[in-house]
């Protein structure tokens, strides 16, 4: 895994998204004095049935901001695109550019835009939330250095930012072509379920579980599975893209 770089900008759709798919590494990436920021393009809104949207918006959102907190992120920003419908295009591409430009990351991490999940021997189809922000991460990294695209954001154009062509490399978490591996210790494995356990609502949602447990168990098999392909250590797998 690339680690020549000090500035780290995740994008993923949900709150949790990033709990599930990468905070072990975003942990051990801390520990190391290096930046991490989070930006959510949803609040979570249509994620837990049984709340309404707004009380779940409110909820979810508090969950992943003490989330981030336990791996060591302190900068965590919400856009208000809807959950469960985010929509293709150049309004999400613009939005995503204008945080690229305002953090200045040389790397971006996001979740799985490939159509399926690998997990267990099979797949299971991903959804449009995730394939579609993945993919938006993906051309932002290469519109937010180009000044021609979204001039109005930049200050020679009235805005408040300007390019930024720094971006070298996109970390897709959970992806089924994963490339490469962040090892990872105890300590930013434990840090990791304790993220993941603070979306008390998200999992009671899903489960009777106690959400430490069901956070160890999750975490414990999906870095096992990691360590059968990277030489036997535990770690956090990314499909990565060079820029």
């Amino acid at each position: 895994m690339p680690l020549d770089w000090r500035r780290a900008l995740a994008i993923v759709a949900h709150p949790d998204d990033l709990e599930y798919g990468a905070a072990a590494a975003v942990a051990e990436w801390t520990d190391g004095g290096r930046e991490v920021a989070y930006l959510l393009v949803t609040r979570g809104e249509a994620g837990i049935d049984t709340l309404a949207p707004e009380e779940s918006a409110r909820i979810r959102e508090a969950e992943q901001i003490a989330s981030a907190a336990v791996v060591g992120v302190r900068s965590v920003e919400f856009l208000d695109h809807r959950d469960g419908v985010i929509e293709e295009g150049a309004a999400l591409r613009r939005d995503l550019a204008a945080a690229i430009r305002a953090h200045r990351p040389e790397l971006l991490i996001t979740l799985n835009h490939r159509d399926t999940w690998s997990w267990g021997g099979g797949r299971a189809w991903n959804t449009p939330d995730h394939r579609i922000v993945g993919r938006a991460v993906l051309d932002a990294a290469g519109d937010a250095g180009n000044r021609w695209i979204f001039p109005e954001q930049l200050r020679e154009n009235g805005g408040a930012l300007e390019p930024w062509d720094g971006v070298r490399w996109v970390a897709v978490a959970g992806s089924p072509e994963a490339t490469h591996a962040q090892a990872v210790g105890e300590s930013a494995m434990a840090r990791a379920d304790a993220s993941l356990a603070e979306h008390r609502a998200y999992i009671a949602a899903l489960t009777d579980q106690d959400p430490a447990d069901y956070a160890r168990e999750l975490h414990t098999t999906v870095a096992d599975a990691v360590a059968a392909r990277f030489g036997g250590r535990r770690g956090v797998a990314f499909e990565v893209f060079p820029r």
